[in-house]
């Protein structure tokens, strides 16, 4: 019996940054139920769900180069990618221009399944709920809503620059208060 690599999320980014196959099948096998679990919540179509998993696939394999630890954790980059390409298969099925308001999923769902590394006793929701107002509803809106950027940056009427800037430091702040009440989840 062949026992399964398991890696730290550093040396898993190392891995597929050097173009590593297995690491790549790793990172499918791990992550994909929580990808799809999303997309599907998105897409709302089980066959979609499951174009828009494989393109989000080719387009994390492309572009994990990008990835930057210090900016996030690697599975709330997938996360990012997932989503916006669910966003975007939205859009071409829909091809218009109105705001598209997405079901976010809850977090005992994201927080149960054992592919996801957060405590289910962690409340997300109460934490962001610490934040300064303006970084708060920018969260809110982006992660538990699903606008995009541009979404909120009209609805608000606000520069996109502005509502980019309070939601990186929204979750600049995020990761500081997530690192201190869970050390184990900081990055190597």
């Amino acid at each position: 019996m062949t026992r399964k690599p398991v890696y730290t999320e550093y040396q898993l980014v190392m891995l597929l940054q050097s173009n590593d196959r297995y690491a790549f099948e790793y990172l499918y096998d791990h992550y994909s139920p929580a990808l799809y679990g999303i997309i599907l919540r998105i897409v709302k179509d089980e066959e979609k769900a499951a174009d828009v998993l494989q393109d989000s696939f080719l387009k994390i394999w492309k572009n994990i180069s990008r990835f930057e630890s210090q900016k996030g954790t690697l599975f709330t980059w997938l996360l990012n990618v997932a989503r916006n390409a669910a966003i975007d298969k939205l859009r071409a099925d829909v091809k218009s221009e109105k705001v598209i308001k997405l079901e976010s999923a809850t977090e005992h769902e994201l927080s149960s399944a054992a592919y996801f590394p957060i405590p289910a006793t962690l409340d997300i929701r109460s934490i962001v709920a610490t934040l300064i107002p303006e970084r708060k509803e920018m969260i809110e809106l982006v992660y538990f809503q699903g606008y995009t950027h541009e979404e909120v940056s009209e609805r608000l009427s606000m520069p996109l620059g502005t509502v980019k800037s309070r939601i990186r430091k929204g979750l600049q702040e995020l990761r500081y208060i997530f690192e201190i009440k869970n050390p184990e989840l900081s990055v190597a």
